[in-house]
């Protein structure tokens, strides 16, 4: 036998947040107030020696809309996933896939090279390749007798 959980706040929150954006589209909201994504992609951020990497879950967005940018210290991944109009003949259908912009951003840390910065999409994954600075190493000054 399979026990399965209802959790009927989840599915509250969620009615809410979708009626919430619905509504500060229809009345025309600021940006700020509205929110500025309707979906936010999962992101792995793994660092290593010699960089970070960054993963983001975007499947379905096509390469051509994904917007990769650098500006004081922030890196912003934004683009858009547009939505499949079916209409249902027989039946009901069910959307999960959540469709329009996204938006993320993530401060760099100082060490991050901003000029080293590459991205590449495939199989619904960005990659995000930063290049660290290297390192500065402390030089000894040797004092001399007067």
């Amino acid at each position: 036998m399979n026990l399965v959980r209802l959790h009927p706040w989840s599915v509250n929150g969620l009615m809410r947040r979708d009626f919430d954006r619905r509504a500060n589209r229809r009345f025309g909201c600021a940006p700020d107030e509205a929110g500025v994504a309707d979906w936010v992609p999962a992101v792995d951020i793994i660092e290593e020696k010699d960089r970070f990497v960054l993963r983001a879950d975007i499947p379905g967005v096509e390469r051509e809309a994904i917007d990769v940018s650098m500006h004081e210290g922030v890196l912003s991944i934004s683009g858009e996933r547009r939505s499949e109009r079916r209409d249902a003949v027989d039946g009901i259908q069910r959307f999960e896939r959540a469709s329009g912009r996204f938006l993320r951003r993530f401060t760099l840390p100082e060490t991050a090279d901003a000029e080293g910065i590459a991205a590449k999409s495939a199989n619904g994954i960005l990659e995000i390749t930063i290049l660290k600075l290297p390192e500065v190493q402390a030089r000894r000054i040797d004092v001399e007798a007067a």
